[in-house]
C-alpha cells in the first residue's frame, strides 16, 4: 500500500527557488567557516588533551577559568585561562541540555609537557572546588582523551581522503551503471549535502570529530541510495515515455518514487532524532549531523541531482 497516493507535482518548476535556497545555505556556511578560520575541529584532529570531570554541584565556568589562570605542575606554571572550558550534558540525559556540574577542559598540545600531565591536571581541577569533589575519585573523572599533534594531522588527512575517495568511487560506479551525466548529478548532490552540513556545524559552533566524519560518509551513502532509486525510475521511464521531455520524465519518476522516499526519510529521521534526544553527549554531534543529512539528502535527490542531469542533457 502506498503511503502517498498518486501525485502530479511539478518539482522541476521549483528548481530556481531551490537553487537560491541551496546557494544561500552554502554561502552562509562558507562565510561562517572563513570567519572562524575553518571548521571547528575536535581534539581528534587538532591534538591535545581533553579532560572531563563531574562535580557534585553546579560550578561557574568563569570561576574555573579564573582558577586555571595560574596552574603549577611539577614546578612549571601554566596559563590555561584561554583553554576551551564548557559544561556538557550528563550521560543519558537529553543531549542539548547542559549539566553545570560537568566540566570539560580542552588543552592544546605542549612540547614540554610534564610526565603524567593529565592525571596531575585532574588533581588541580579537584583543588579548584575541593568541597564539590565526590568521595569516590573514580566518579569525579568522566574521561581523559589525549591525541598527539602528529596523529591529529594524520587523522585529518585520512578523513579528507576518505570523503574524496568515496566521491570518486561513486562517480565511477554511477557512470558505469547509468551515464556520466547521472554521475555528475549524484556527485553534485552529495557535495551539496556535505557542504551544507559542514556549514551548519560551523554556524552553530559544533566540533567536527571522527564521529562526525563517519556521519558525513553515512550521509553520502544515504543520499546516494535515495538518488539512485530516482535515477533507476528515470531510466525505466525514458524507455516508456519516448516522446516526453526529460524534465517531464524526471517529474513523473520523482512522483512515482515519492511515497517510498517519504517513508524511508521519515523512519530514518525519527531514529536519529531519538538518538539526538536521549543518546547522550558522546553521540550528540553524530546524531545531529545525521538529522541534517537526512533532510538535506532527501531534498538534494530531488532538487539538485535531477536538475543537474537536465542541464547536462540540454548541453549535449
Amino acid at each position: 500500500m502506498r503511503f502517498i497516493k498518486e501525485t502530479h507535482i511539478d518539482f522541476m518548476s521549483k528548481t530556481g527557488i531551490a537553487g537560491l535556497l541551496s546557494a544561500f545555505l552554502i554561502v552562509f556556511g562558507v562565510v561562517s567557516m572563513v570567519m572562524n578560520g575553518g571548521p571547528k575541529l575536535s581534539i581528534d584532529f587538532k591534538g591535545g588533551t581533553l579532560v572531563a570531570v563531574n562535580y557534585t554541584e553546579p560550578v561557574d565556568i568563569n570561576e574555573v577559568r579564573s582558577f586555571l589562570d595560574q596552574v603549577s605542575i611539577d614546578g612549571q606554571t601554566f596559563d590555561f585561562s584561554k583553554a576551551e572550558i564548557k559544561h556538557f550534558g550528563a550521560v543519558g540525559a537529553i543531549a542539548p541540555l547542559k549539566d553545570e556540574s560537568n566540566v570539560a577542559v580542552r588543552l592544546p598540545s605542549m612540547d614540554d609537557e610534564p610526565e603524567q600531565f593529565s592525571q596531575k591536571f585532574v588533581e588541580k581541577m579537584a583543588e579548584a572546588f575541593p568541597a564539590l569533589v565526590p568521595d569516590n575519585k573514580t566518579e569525579f573523572i568522566l574521561s581523559i582523551e589525549k591525541v598527539g599533534p602528529k596523529i591529529g594531522a594524520e587523522l585529518s588527512g585520512d578523513a579528507v581522503m576518505a570523503i574524496i575517495s568515496a566521491l570518486a568511487l561513486i562517480l565511477i560506479y554511477i557512470s558505469i551503471r547509468f551515464e556520466f551525466k547521472y554521475a555528475v548529478g549524484a556527485i553534485a548532490a552529495l557535495t551539496h549535502d556535505v557542504m551544507i552540513t559542514l556549514g551548519i556545524f560551523s554556524i552553530l559552533g559544533f566540533e567536527v570529530s571522527l564521529a562526525v566524519i563517519a556521519a558525513f560518509l553515512t550521509i553520502v551513502g544515504y543520499s546516494l541510495n535515495d538518488t539512485i532509486v530516482i535515477f533507476d525510475r528515470i531510466r525505466e521511464n525514458v524507455k516508456g515515455l519516448k516522446n516526453a521531455t526529460l524534465s517531464t520524465v524526471i517529474n513523473e519518476s520523482i512522483n512515482q518514487s515519492l511515497s517510498r522516499t517519504v517513508i524511508t526519510s521519515l523512519t530514518t529521521f525519527f531514529v536519529v532524532l531519538i538518538l539526538f534526544l536521549v543518546g547522550g553527549e558522546v553521540i550528540h554531534t553524530f546524531a545531529f549531523a545525521m538529522i541534517v543529512g537526512v533532510i538535506v539528502g532527501t531534498y538534494s535527490s530531488i532538487f539538485v541531482a535531477s536538475p543537474v542531469v537536465i542541464k547536462m542533457d540540454s548541453g549535449n
